[in-house]
């Protein structure tokens, strides 16, 4: 009913930036918020930011206040994840998430649909 894809990811020394996207797809008037998530070998997965898909409110985790930014585009139903400053830290699988609710959570059982995943690696 809803597809999401993530692309964008890369290999990239610290410091550096990736712009990552995130298309909808089918039922996209179903989607009232979407959110990062990323998953580090060996690791659980981890919120990173979500958005309210009127583009009111965001909630981004800690470790990445400052560096990220997250950018709806209602029109195209789509997505972005600017990161900038990129960590070693920050090398995981990174997956979109929506969900028909428009609250924001960070836990990864809210959300109704999800992306393939897109590998970010960033070397020190």
């Amino acid at each position: 009913q809803v597809q999401l894809e993530e692309s964008g990811g890369g290999l990239v020394q610290a410091g550096g930036s990736l712009r990552l996207s995130c298309a909808a797809s089918g039922r996209t008037f179903s989607i009232n918020a979407v959110a990062w998530f990323r998953q580090a070998p060996g690791k659980e997965r981890e919120f990173v930011v979500c958005i309210n898909w009127s583009g009111t409110s965001t909630y981004y985790t800690d470790s990445v206040k400052g560096r990220f930014t997250i950018i709806r585009d209602a029109a195209e139903n789509r997505v972005y994840l600017q990161m900038n400053s990129l960590k070693p830290e920050d090398t995981a699988v990174y997956y979109c998430a929506a969900s028909r609710d428009s609250r924001l959570m960070n836990y990864a059982s809210w959300y109704d649909y999800w992306g393939q995943g897109t590998q970010v690696t960033v070397s020190s």
